[in-house]
């Protein structure tokens, strides 16, 4: 069985680094923006406005990646029967096994544990909130704009 706790250990890491390269950024744009180049040369000239923009979303940026560690740093770790977060499952879809690993945030992220690839899914996602609460040999559907995707729970960690 893979290691749960180094699947959030890994998503946090992910993270902690993406946190680090936004705050990098976004101090080096808040910096830009009220450096003395720019400085409006006309009333055409919006680089010093336009730099205050980027500044802003950076640094919402870097808001949204600490409530998502903070989030991760909370889950809970608990073997149960029943997929919830924290949850590690392998699933079958069209043949083919696939770990998932399922949380509130970093959907869509792909880790390879132990050789094998593991998908991080929220649970806010069509197939995250599907597969909430089911159990070992339950199947589920999600609908995407070309098909209904079948799935199958093999085993619930």
């Amino acid at each position: 069985m893979l290691n749960k706790k180094l699947i959030l250990e890994l998503l946090i890491e992910n993270l902690k680094k993406e946190l680090s390269e936004v705050e990098s950024a976004a101090n080096s744009t808040r910096d830009l923006a009220t450096a003395d180049d720019l400085k409006s040369e006309g009333k055409y000239d919006t680089r010093a406005i336009e730099a205050s923009y980027l500044a802003g979303a950076q640094a919402k940026r870097v808001e949204e990646i600490k409530l998502d560690i903070q989030m991760l740093e909370e889950t809970e770790l608990q073997n149960t029967p029943k997929l919830q977060m924290g949850s590690l499952a392998l699933i079958e879809h069209n043949g083919q096994k696939r770990y998932y690993f399922l949380t509130s945030t970093s959907g869509g992220t792909m880790l390879t544990i132990e050789g094998e690839p593991v998908l991080v899914i929220s649970v806010f996602s069509p197939l995250g909130s599907e597969a909430l609460g089911l159990t070992k040999g339950e199947s589920f559907e999600v609908e995407t704009p070309k098909e209904t995707r079948n799935y199958t729970i093999l085993e619930v960690y």
